[in-house]
């Protein structure tokens, strides 16, 4: 279902006191990813700036993806967190309004041990009926799902089918794609580790590029995945320095894709504390690295 390149959307906000969603600028980004190729969108997750959103505004950005996608993408919504039992309610919401699957992020914070993130990955996935990717992240996260943890979910709990893996370790993607079991799926959630999750086995990616680089992310995707991969490579090759510029070590993502879009004319607003802009030389390297796209 979700196989290819999926988008994991950044969150429109109002310049605006208490800056509230801005719903019409987030139906318009959706549309533009479907109309871009992307095979499937991830309203929610971190990139979403999920942690500041309320969860009127969290059910109401998925409800808007769900009207927009009609049906003709899946919709792969977030539920993350480190209250089991609030992401418990949110996952049996989505699903309640036709979510395809859910994303859910390691419990971040309190660092629970492997059999803490077993216990609620697995608790999160037995309360819906719901596909669920696990989302492993351990820089942002402070804790690592293990190879071992991530294949006992997947042998014990049939509705937990993938996971994105962030570790930035391809000895790790690779001891995940030998332990889990036969239909469990690896996808990439690092735009620059998506070569390497494929030769993996891996079958996609959760993009935050594909934001201003939607068709050629996919084509990339779709070239490595059909066995062309002397055009992956150029097409991996071309958007690296985008990518680069999309995670800089002087601005936390999403400021920096948030700059990106504003640079190509399809502005979402600022952040929400703590998060900040990016600036003056993140979006130079930005506008440098959108610029080198142009014939892409």
């Amino acid at each position: 279902m979700f196989t290819g390149c999926g988008t994991a959307l950044v969150t429109p906000f109002r310049q605006a006191e208490g800056q509230p969603v801005d719903e019409a600028t987030f139906r318009q980004l959706v549309r533009r990813q479907i109309d871009q190729g992307i095979n499937f969108l991830v309203p929610c997750g971190t990139t979403g700036e999920s942690p500041t959103l309320t969860r009127k505004e969290h059910l109401r950005v998925v409800e808007i993806t769900l009207e927009e996608a009609k049906g003709k993408v899946p919709v792969l919504a977030g539920a993350g967190g480190y209250n089991t039992h609030e992401v418990i309610e949110l996952a049996r919401e989505l699903e309640s309004m036709g979510a395809d699957g859910i994303l859910s992020v390691t419990p971040y914070y309190n660092k629970p041990t492997q059999e803490g993130l077993f216990q609620h990955f697995a608790a999160t996935a037995r309360a819906t009926g719901l596909p669920v990717m696990i989302y492993n992240i351990e820089a942002r996260t402070a804790r690592n799902i293990a190879p071992e943890t991530v294949a006992r979910l997947a042998r014990e709990v049939p509705n937990i089918v993938a996971v994105k893996e962030a570790s930035g370790s391809i000895g790790q993607f690779a001891a995940v794609a030998l332990a889990a079991p036969e239909g469990f799926t690896l996808y990439s959630g690092n735009d620059s580790d998506t070569p390497a999750i494929l030769a993996c086995g891996g079958v996609g990616v959760v993009s935050v590029a594909s934001h201003v680089a939607g068709r050629p992310t996919r084509a990339m995707i779709e070239a490595f995945l059909g066995g062309d991969f002397e055009r992956g490579r150029r097409l991996y090759l071309a958007l690296m320095p985008l990518v680069a510029a999309l995670f800089p070590p002087t601005s936390v993502s999403p400021a920096p894709v948030k700059a990106a879009l504003e640079l190509i004319g399809r502005p979402v607003g600022g952040l929400r504390l703590p998060l900040v802009p990016a600036d003056d030389a993140v979006r130079a390297d930005l506008a440098a690295a959108l610029a080198r796209l142009e014939n892409l």
